[in-house]
């Protein structure tokens, strides 16, 4: 059995099912409130689900309960709210949003990235939080520039097996690695072009050493790590799909055959490093599927080529919008399990790896993000 937890506008939604079977909502939770993500640990089973209030700002919370006694339309029924999901006091900015929250790789770690920029991080499984420093106190920061979300830290890449490596990614400030716990970091975005700015600007960024503080406008939409081959990465850019093979350092654009260089969505068979997946858009300015045809591109060689995977989505007059969170992977190889949700409340699965697809749901409202466990 599969649980989708569906993160929206107006909720938390619990689904359980088989791939290709019958699927039923399990719970509701936060009703009527926009929830942005949430996820289900795997070492404990606790979940952990942030949402925006516009009254209260960005608040985590996490509960224990399994979802059919999580209090139906309650909304906070059977939920503890986390501590620590502040900036420090004193300061000129405001926590505006959570983005996203990961499982980090040693007992207990917990990471959050959220906006203006922030990581925060949790060593009790996401009770008590605080911020990182290392990062928050970065010289580069004032320079940094909020992309149209925000200034957001949407993307945490762990390294498999050692809790003192760490990748993030940040609209619209770039790539970050650190190999001290978050002591300290480093940029890693050397051959990213933001083809959205002007030609001088992109000379600079792509020389052998840019100028310190020439990739602080850089648009990452997501980052993922290739779990069985650490040292490769992958990005969806504003403008351009790349691969990097030495730990995201340096990157090489391997969006050639896709129908757009635009999209926000993407995932990585944790099996297979060279099997990734996205879900172009038109454009900046034009959010939908390509032509109407609802596509999942694959490829299965690191990027040298792309295939569409259509087949059970719709085909005509489908302009869906996936935003970057609501794709999600569960499983690996042949049978991995892959699921998305659209803002206009569909959800849809494949259970083979993307050769098929079913539609798991339709009427949910705008889906924020989706995790599967």
């Amino acid at each position: 059995m599969t649980e989708l937890l569906v993160s929206t506008k107006k909720g938390l939604f619990a689904l359980a099912g088989e791939p290709g079977g019958d699927w039923e909502i399990v719970a509701r939770a936060f009703a009527g409130e926009p929830v942005d993500y949430a996820v289900r640990d795997p070492r404990t089973r606790r979940v952990l689900a942030t949402m925006t209030s516009p009254f209260y700002g960005p608040k985590v919370f996490y509960t224990e309960l399994p979802a059919s006694d999580w209090g139906g339309a309650k909304r906070h029924e059977g939920w503890e709210q986390a501590q620590g999901v502040a900036l420090p006091q004193g300061g000129e900015q405001a926590l505006e949003r959570i983005w996203v929250i990961s499982p980090g790789e040693a007992d207990g770690l917990m990471y959050a990235g959220g906006d203006p920029g922030v990581l925060f991080q949790s060593a009790d499984g996401g009770s008590a939080w605080e911020i990182n420093a290392g990062l928050w106190e970065h010289e580069t920061r004032p320079k940094w520039q909020p992309g149209g979300g925000g200034l957001c830290l949407h993307s945490i890449a762990p390294w498999p097996g050692d809790p003192d490596k760490l990748s993030v990614a940040i609209s619209a400030a770039g790539v970050w690695h650190t190999d001290d716990g978050g002591r300290s970091w480093r940029r890693g975005n050397q051959g990213l072009t933001p083809r959205y700015l002007p030609d001088e600007v992109i000379a600079e960024l792509n020389l052998p050493e840019p100028p310190p503080d020439a990739d602080t406008a850089l648009c990452v939409h997501h980052m993922e790590r290739a779990p069985a081959r650490p040292e490769r990465m992958f990005i969806q850019f504003h403008g351009g799909v790349y691969r990097s093979d030495d730990a995201g350092s340096s990157w090489s654009e391997i969006g050639a055959g896709l129908p757009s260089d635009f999209g926000f969505p993407l995932a990585v068979d944790p099996a297979d490093p060279d099997s990734a997946y996205v879900i172009p858009l038109v454009a900046d300015m034009d959010r939908v599927m390509p032509e109407g045809r609802v596509c999942v591109y694959e490829t299965r060689d690191g990027g040298e080529t792309w295939a569409p995977r259509g087949d059970g989505l719709p085909q005509k007059d489908a302009y869906l919008t996936v935003l970057r969170q609501a794709f999600q992977r569960k499983g690996s190889g042949p049978s991995l399990e892959i699921y998305f949700g659209s803002t206009t409340g569909e959800v849809f699965g494949s259970g083979d790896a993307g050769a098929t697809w079913f539609e798991v749901t339709a009427r949910l409202p705008p889906v924020y993000a989706v995790s599967a466990s």
